[in-house]
């Protein structure tokens, strides 16, 4: 949480009229940007050695990988090799432990602060600039996401960059930031796919409202940004054809109008974006100039952005809010420019997201997947097995279980458990019975143990995507055939609310032990009942 002083000596620089009195000089504006910076970290690391949670897990399994198998493992996830390239070489010098490699994703979000500060600069003011970086110090999708061993915050720095790229190239026409632009864009589409909704969102708007001149400088970029990208182009289509994100549902119309909340923390600070922004944006567009224009522009961009994310969603449901991270540095832009403009309006709305943000913190309660391993390896052996009824849980399962296991899921045994195959899931899971894991299990010598980590369905509503409703009903299966089976007598139960009291999982995991019966009767009998 922001502490009261540091707040106070923030505000105190802001003054009582309005945020135009932020306009500093250079050597004051580094200094505010390196208290922003250590505010920034002080709000950004309450968290840091938070568990890991399903994500968290497949990236640092990917991660683990040898940096030019990478690319080929990622046909299996239907991501972008960047982050992951990149996280393989930050594990080699820092280490895997959660709070080394949530510890990239900080120097990630803690890099926007000065990116927005210098965002905001060309066309604007040292005001504008320094009120971007105040909100992308405090921005909560910001410290929630630089506390998580993801891409989001290297999107949303690279987002800055190619924002700041973008003004100085496109609209104030200084040739020597295309490249830079082009290259910037390669980046954020390697290390997200939404990135290239970005580039989308950039060049209908480059078309649609740049000068004739500038639209060629915009073809450039985008033959440039091309060639860079064609060798990833054909994993990309792969991924397109079989990997997909069954775990989601279509958008609906709610989620396009409020889709900038997912970037902002919500309703709240949305509204009062939305009312000071605004008026501060329409107060700047009733003059001209570059100002005027990179606002047109950047609005566009990040309309067409969400647009086409949003549709094509309706076809292939991949939308989550997380994803938006590449509009951060746009949006915040504009909102910046919006607080400054409007005046004492403006001051009281920055003043109250500064308040609302300054509060967040992130909270070690994404997973139990940690204290389920750490209750449950006790009672297994080296080389029992593990079997997950959520097929996606099984890298962080083998990150805290470690490799002395053997693992396999609802769709079969696992050769590699640090990596979720998501090729054809959803037809591979409805194809599934218990028969083969069964017959699996029935392999196992008399006495041998074996444990069962299924999902805790305590919220119903989490699960109503394809992918999940399915996890829902095979989980159910999977535990009623193997109870059922006289072969398997059950030992014991870990349940998260033994282990995790007073947390607020979103989905919780439980592990059901059983031992392989040694009795031949109880053999003979589990397969006469088959």
């Amino acid at each position: 949480m922001l502490s009261r002083r540091a707040l106070r000596a923030l505000l105190s620089r802001i003054g009582a009229e309005n945020l135009g009195v932020l306009e500093t000089s250079g050597v004051q504006a580094v200094a505010l940007i390196v208290l922003l910076v250590a505010i920034s970290v002080g709000v950004r690391t309450t968290a840091l050695g938070g568990s890991f949670w399903i994500d968290e897990g497949i990236s640092v399994g990917i991660a683990h990988h040898a940096l030019s198998s990478i690319p080929h493992v990622l046909h299996q996830d239907g991501a972008p090799p960047l982050y992951y390239m990149l996280l393989h070489v930050w594990i080699a010098l820092f280490g895997d432990s959660e709070r080394a490699t949530h510890a990239l994703s900080l120097l990630f979000s803690l890099a926007c602060v000065p990116l927005a500060y210098w965002v905001g600069r060309p066309v604007f003011s040292r005001a504008v600039g320094i009120v971007c970086a105040t909100l992308a110090a405090l921005d909560p999708y910001l410290t929630y996401y630089g506390q998580e061993t993801r891409m989001y915050t290297l999107a949303a720095a690279l987002s800055f960059l190619i924002t700041g790229a973008y003004i100085r190239g496109i609209v104030l026409s200084r040739r020597r930031w295309l490249p830079v632009l082009a290259i910037s864009i390669d980046l954020v589409a390697l290390t997200h796919n939404w990135g290239l909704f970005l580039a989308i969102g950039l060049g209908v708007a480059t078309v649609a409202l740049a000068r004739d001149r500038l639209r060629w400088d915009g073809l450039l970029v985008a033959l440039g940004a091309g060639v860079i990208y064609v060798p990833w182009l054909p994993t990309l289509l792969k991924q397109a054809a079989h990997t997909g994100a069954p775990w989601t549902t279509s958008p609906n119309l709610h989620a396009l109008v409020l889709a900038p909340g997912a970037v902002l923390a919500g309703d709240g600070p949305l509204m009062a974006f939305a009312v000071a922004g605004c008026a501060g944006l329409a107060i700047v567009m009733r003059g001209g100039g570059a100002q005027r224009s990179t606002i047109r522009l950047l609005a566009l961009a990040i309309a067409v952005t969400i647009l086409v994310a949003w549709t094509g969603s309706q076809f292939t449901p991949a939308w989550t809010g997380r994803y938006l991270g590449v509009i951060v540095g746009p949006l915040l832009l504009l909102a910046a420019v919006g607080f400054v403009k409007v005046g004492r309006p403006g001051l009281v709305s920055f003043i109250l997201i500064l308040f609302l943000w300054g509060g967040f913190s992130v909270k070690d309660e994404k997973s139990n997947a940690k204290a389920i391993a750490a209750a449950t390896t006790p009672l297994l052996r080296p080389g029992d097995l593990i079997l997950t009824t959520h097929p996606e849980q099984t890298p962080v399962l083998r990150y805290y279980f470690g490799p002395g296991f053997r693992y396999a899921t609802t769709l079969g045994p696992v050769a590699d458990p640090r990596v979720m195959d998501w090729r054809d899931a959803l037809k591979r899971l409805k194809a599934a019975t218990p028969a083969a894991d069964i017959a699996l299990l029935a392999q196992l010598p008399p006495g041998q143990r074996f444990a069962v980590v299924a999902p805790v369905f305590r919220d119903y509503h989490a699960w109503d995507a394809p992918w999940t409703k399915l996890v829902y009903t095979t989980s159910n299966r999977w535990l009623a055939a193997i109870s059922a089976d006289r072969r398997f007598r059950q030992v014991t139960v870990v349940r998260s609310d033994e282990i995790a009291t007073k947390k607020n999982y979103w989905k919780p995991l439980q592990a059901f032990i059983f031992v392989r019966s040694s009795s031949i009767r109880a053999a003979a009998q589990g397969n006469t009942s088959r």
